[in-house]
């Protein structure tokens, strides 16, 4: 295990002295201010040597003599190895968020193709926290590169893409089946066994061993020939094909090539890192990315930082290309090849040919990207500006929050949370409430009870408080809001309903202010495009929550909750009616003629469906409805 080491916490803190304390071995440092902030963390594969070097007699940044004017203390935690350290770097300052790192802020979740681990095991894109289990691959560069990839999975492989909910109760093939994406294991028209080879030839694809699948596959096809199985071989062939001619779509450098290309933009304060992706010789599109850089000027420290953070949290590819040398770029390089199992990771900045073409086109599209996203914060600036105008603010909102609420006629009523700062959304502190205990349909307590528990957390914790509380409804949630808020003693908080015009367009929107008056500013306000668009993330936010919820619980079939009904006889009461419709429409006298249903189960399953108590003896069971 790591070894941590505190620093001396003299209020004049001797960098020199400190630094003769320490070990040439690898490990983590944090420089940290009077206050117990952090400061800034580094990873050094000597540390004694690179601690050094901000304390000797060379020049230093603006930024760097700043910082270490506020150092009042240092730590520094021991690691085996090179590697270890990248990984516990990454972790910091993900968690601490220090003030002089460089931080990739990234909002959205990495898509993924997901293959799920159970008996027949479906393929489809993922998005957030892997939770599922399963298998993960990627992270793709976006979302079309994954349904591109899962595209030629279904059409080589037909592996079953369908939810769990729609997988249980088929009783005849889907439409995938009938084109061709799909073997249909839901009504057991494949065997276990193929569709567990098609499985595993579909990971030697996702895994870029596609050659070494197509070898695989032409032993097979020649085998099936000299059998005289020729429609075996057939097929084998078109498959073989069909592979080759992915691989003859895009290779770089004549062959099948596992590759990130990275560009780093910068102007002013402002940075983006562009990503072009390679995956097995296909080229998967790009993605910028917009590093905070908390004052660093220097193009090859954010680059450096970028690495180190996002290739500790995915696993890198063989080859990573940068437009510029970086600092430690031989120990990353060394780092990301351990975290790689062993796979070597070569980390080059001078290429020639194809690879100097690809940088050039990075280089272009995170230049365009930056011009692009400065234009955005920009016009989102003076939205903020012209809010706080509205609102009468001694300075712009820090924090936005925004709650919305949805149900369909009171089911499955689920209370959405959003938060925007000045850069826009901050998704990864965005919440949902599932409302209970409430008359269904009763906005006003929902909005009361998902406000509760979001501000009680917050005294209770001391925890971060809006400066702006949006409500999506008129002056009854509003109120709701401000009853709980009271309640809760919270203060400082500003207030803001905004319902719907008469005409319910958008633009007519009327803003309820906290001084009492109702206003409404216009299409034209920039205050209310940016209320609108933190109103329109909650709303979307919401519905994703509530449809979540609502397919879960009529996912799980209100069957499973019979004593008596095990798999067998579910399945069977589900293939004899067409699904869960049918059994619904029959009545006791036709269930009870399914196998392995008697007259007493036939009962219970006719009143659990319809939502009445079981039957007495003495009373006649319903009839049949034929």
């Amino acid at each position: 295990m790591p070894d941590a080491k505190p620093a001396t916490t003299s209020e004049s803190f001797d960098g020199k002295a400190f630094v003769r304390l320490l070990s040439t071995a690898p490990g983590v440092y944090r420089m940290i201010a009077a206050d117990d902030s952090v400061l800034y963390v580094g990873k050094a594969g000597a540390l004694k040597k690179r601690v050094a070097s901000y304390f000797n007699a060379s020049p230093k940044s603006p930024r760097i003599a700043s910082m270490l004017s506020q150092v009042a203390r240092m730590e520094v935690t021991v690691t085996r190895t090179e590697a270890e350290a990248l990984i516990l770097e990454n972790q910091l300052i993900k968690s601490l968020r220090p003030r002089y790192n460089v931080l990739l802020r990234d909002d959205k979740s990495y898509p993924y193709v997901l293959m799920t681990q159970e008996a027949w095991p479906r393929i489809a894109m993922h998005r957030g926290a892997r939770s599922i289990p399963g298998r993960y691959f990627g992270p793709y560069p976006s979302v079309g590169a994954v349904r591109e990839t899962l595209n030629l999975i279904h059409k080589l492989f037909r592996l079953r893409s369908c939810e769990d909910s729609v997988f249980r109760n088929r009783s005849r093939p889907c439409l995938q089946y009938q084109i061709g994406r799909c073997s249909a294991p839901c009504v057991g028209l494949v065997e276990a066994g193929e569709y567990a080879e098609s499985l595993r030839r579909a990971t030697m694809l996702l895994e870029g061993r596609s050659d070494e699948l197509t070898g695989e596959l032409g032993e097979l096809m020649e085998a099936a020939s000299a059998r005289l199985e020729f429609e075996q071989a057939a097929r084998l062939r078109d498959l073989i094909g069909s592979i080759r001619t992915l691989q003859a779509r895009q290779y770089v450098d004549g062959r099948a090539a596992d590759l990130d290309v990275l560009a780093v933009a910068m102007r002013d304060a402002a940075a983006c890192v562009l990503l072009l992706a390679f995956r097995d010789g296909r080229n998967l599109g790009t993605r910028a990315f917009f590093p905070k850089t908390n004052g660093s000027d220097s193009a090859e420290e954010v680059l450096a930082a970028f690495v180190s953070q996002y290739y500790g949290e995915q696993v890198a590819p063989r080859e990573i290309i940068l437009d510029r040398d970086i600092p430690d770029r031989e120990l990353i390089e060394h780092a990301l090849s351990t975290s790689a199992d062993g796979r070597k990771v070569q980390i080059r900045s001078n290429v020639r040919g194809e690879r100097a073409g690809y940088l050039d086109l990075a280089r272009r599209n995170a230049e365009l990207a930056l011009a692009t996203e400065r234009t955005g914060h920009a016009a989102q600036k003076a939205r903020s500006e012209a809010l706080q105008a509205l609102l009468g603010l001694a300075e712009p909102a820090a924090r936005i929050e925004c709650f919305d609420i949805s149900h369909t006629m009171g089911e499955a009523t689920v209370a959405s949370c959003v938060v925007f700062d000045a850069e826009g959304p901050v998704r990864g502190q965005y919440r949902r409430y599932n409302i209970a205990g409430i008359e269904p349909g009763d906005d006003y307590a929902a909005m009361n009870q998902a406000i509760g528990r979001r501000f009680r957390r917050a005294m209770d914790e001391n925890g971060v408080l809006p400066d702006v509380l949006l409500i999506d409804g008129g002056a009854g949630q509003v109120a709701q809001a401000r009853e709980a808020l009271d309640e809760l003693g919270v203060q400082g908080v500003v207030l803001v309903g905004v319902a719907k015009g008469p005409a319910r367009r958008p633009g007519d929107e009327e803003l309820l202010l906290p001084d009492g008056r109702a206003v409404r500013p216009g299409a034209e306000s920039p205050a209310l495009q940016l209320i609108q668009q933190v109103r329109d993330e909650a709303h979307r936010f919401a519905i994703t929550g509530h449809r979540g919820r609502r397919q879960k619980a009529r996912g799980s079939s209100r069957l499973e909750d019979i004593a008596g009904i095990g798999p067998r006889r579910r399945a069977n009461l589900l293939r004899h009616f067409g699904g869960l419709g049918g059994l619904k429409a029959a009545g006791v006298e036709e269930i009870a003629r399914v196998e392995g249903v008697n007259v007493a189960l036939a009962e219970r399953i006719y009143a659990t469906l319809h939502g009445l108590d079981t039957p007495n003896d003495d009373r006649p069971p319903p009839r049949s409805t034929a």
